[in-house]
This record gives C-alpha cells, sequence and structure tokens, in this order.
C-alpha cells in the first residue's frame, strides 16, 4: 500500500479508502466484516462512512453501515488501526429533521454516529453535503433559484466552523472535512477559519473519476494552495467505469441494475467515452476498472481514493490499483478521450 501525509492530523492515510455505502443494503453485516478484515490486513488503514448510508437512503436502514463497522471494532478491537472519516448530513429524515449545521445538531449527530460506530472519537468529520442549494449532484449549472437563496436563512458558516472545532477541543473528532461543495464554499470555509483563528477543514470529498474531472477546473489549486486533500468518491462511476455495463449489460445484483435512480454516468455521451477508455484497456492489456483507478491515484492532488466493492474479489482487485503506473502513452489516450468526450457526468 502506499499513503499520503495529512499534515493537519499528522496521520498517514493510505492511498485507496474503503468505502461502505454498500453495506445494509448490498451487503450483509458478515460480508462487511469481511471486507474490513480484508482491507486492514491490504494495509488501507483509512475507512469512510455516513450517517445516512447505506445508500440509495433508506429510513429503515438508516445508520446500519455505521453499525456494521462498530460491531466489528468491538469485535477485533482494532479500532486504533484505522483512521476513521464519517459524516452529517441535511437529509429531512435524520434525527427528527435537526439537520442543520448548528451546534445543537451538529452534537446530536455526533452522538449518534460515536453510538452506532462504538467508538468515542472520529478522525474526520464530513459536511456530506452544503445546507445551501447550489451546483452538487450531477447539477453542473449554477442556476438563478440557487442564487435567489438568502445565506442568511443558513446556518453561518463561522457558526458551523466554531461548533467543529468545540468538538475537536471536547476530543469527539479530530478534524473536519467538506464534501460535495463547491471552490466558493471551500474558500469561504477556510476564510472564515483563518479570520477568527479557528482550524480548517483538512478535505474535501467530491467526486472524481475519468468522466467527471470538474475539480480539476476549479478545486484542484485551492487544493495544492490551502492544502486540503480531495477524497475522490465514485472513481469507477458506480461500477460503469468498470466496463460491466458495456453494450446495455446489467449484471444481476450490480447497483445500476437494483437502482434505476442512478443515472449520472449512463448517458449518451458518458456511454461513448467508456467505451473509449474500455478501448484503450484492451490495447493495452489493462483491466479497465484498475486503469480507471490508477488515473485517480496518480492526480497529485488527491490524498484518497475511495473505492466501494461488493465481494471480496473487486475489493482486492481495486485495492491493488495503487500498483498500477499508466504509461505516458495510456494517459495521453485518455487526455483525448477526454477533450473529446469532456466531463458528461457532473
Amino acid at each position: 500500500m502506499q499513503y499520503n501525509m495529512l499534515p493537519q492530523l499528522d496521520e498517514k492515510v493510505s492511498k485507496i479508502c474503503l468505502g461502505t455505502m454498500t453495506w445494509g443494503q448490498q451487503n450483509t453485516e458478515a460480508q462487511a466484516h469481511e471486507q474490513m478484515d480484508m482491507a486492514l490486513s491490504e494495509g488501507v488503514n483509512f475507512w469512510d462512512t455516513a450517517e445516512m448510508y447505506p445508500s440509495p437512503p433508506d429510513k429503515d436502514k438508516q445508520g446500519d453501515t455505521e453499525r456494521f463497522m462498530g460491531t466489528w471494532f468491538n469485535k477485533t478491537k482494532q479500532r486504533d488501526k484505522v483512521i476513521l472519516a464519517s459524516k452529517i448530513s441535511p437529509m429531512d429524515f435524520l434525527r427528527d429533521g435537526q439537520t442543520r449545521f448548528n451546534a445543537e445538531h451538529i452534537s446530536g449527530a455526533i452522538d449518534d454516529n460515536l453510538k452506532r460506530l462504538q467508538t468515542d472519537y472520529i478522525d474526520i468529520y464530513q459536511l456530506h453535503w452544503p445546507e445551501r442549494q447550489t451546483n452538487f449532484f450531477s447539477q453542473l449549472g449554477y442556476t438563478e433559484e440557487m442564487a435567489s437563496q438568502p445565506l442568511e436563512d443558513l446556518t453561518p458558516f463561522l457558526e458551523t466552523i466554531q461548533a467543529l472545532n468545540d468538538e475537536i477541543k471536547k476530543g469527539r473528532i479530530r478534524s473536519y472535512g467538506l464534501s460535495n461543495d463547491t471552490a466558493w464554499g471551500l474558500m469561504r470555509y477556510l476564510w472564515e477559519a483563518d479570520k477568527n483563528g479557528l482550524i480548517p477543514p483538512v478535505t474535501v470529498q467530491n467526486p472524481y473519476s475519468l468522466l467527471n474531472r470538474l475539480y480539476e477546473i476549479n478545486m484542484a489549486e485551492i487544493a495544492h494552495r490551502e492544502n486540503v486533500g480531495l477524497l475522490a468518491y465514485s472513481p469507477l462511476g458506480f461500477g460503469v467505469l468498470s466496463g460491466k455495463y458495456l453494450d446495455g449489460k446489467r449484471p444481476t445484483g450490480a447497483r445500476l441494475t437494483m437502482y434505476d435512480r442512478f443515472a449520472r454516468y449512463t448517458n449518451e455521451e458518458a456511454i461513448s467515452a467508456t467505451e473509449q477508455y474500455a478501448e484503450i484497456a484492451a490495447d493495452t492489456g489493462l483491466d479497465m476498472a484498475q486503469m480507471s483507478l490508477a488515473f485517480v491515484n496518480s492526480r497529485h492532488f488527491v490524498a484518497s481514493n475511495i473505492i466501494g466493492a461488493t465481494t471480496l474479489e473487486q475489493l482486492k482487485s481495486n485495492i491493488d490499483s495503487v500498483n498500477v503506473v499508466l504509461t505516458a502513452d495510456v494517459l495521453e489516450a485518455i487526455e483525448a478521450v477526454h477533450t473529446q468526450h469532456p466531463n458528461p457526468s457532473p
């Protein structure tokens, strides 16, 4: 395994991060425990979850993913071997609608996170998506409707930062990060923290893959200049970039077979780009999933690449992508496809 340093935590996190959002929907508790066993044995010391998981969201199953992790921590007594990231999610059915990023709601959410996880601290606590309406989750443009939302109606940035800093002082979280946020949002958090002498966010978890490289345009320089690492999610585009959905295939038990709500990576442009990436992999003798992950792994602004799997075979292959080095010719071919089909899956 390879590792990147998160200086604010003074910790090395594995370049591959174990994603968990299928646990409780597509994976049982026993299967989740097997994945955690394998990940740790392969040197993957960084794991990511959320109070909302499993995904797709289900009120009756909400929190099961963290519960599965908690029973594993309790069974193995290896919590100290893991850098653990979780999230607070502004989703109405959570915590009786207490989903603002204010001190009261953040404290209540962390109470529940820690109880399910059977731990007394979380290493990186993330805001799952902004309270404000902005362009995330496939929304490419910043619309007039988004712009009309008064910031005065939302929790002030400073109040959120102070609440998270207070939780750091209490020792219940060690640091915090953002997720699904924009360049303006990230810079506003950084500015408010700096202005008020508070601890800033250490990471941002946004989508990044061969089908969505928007992070390069408006966020990568921030990551570099302000030392905020990208935790890249959906590096395989819900499995599309593994090639398993090529030619209209819908394998039994696969995510897009089970949940037709996930259309982000299957529009006409995305399909065309995926077909061309598949050709590059075939021509160069690469496994397509590993090629797609290796591209993400190679980006200098990526702190860790969040991979998910429903089988141990998939998990092992995805972890092994850390050892795949793409040649200059492969990278040039990838850029040619990207130029023809830029960011078809925002």
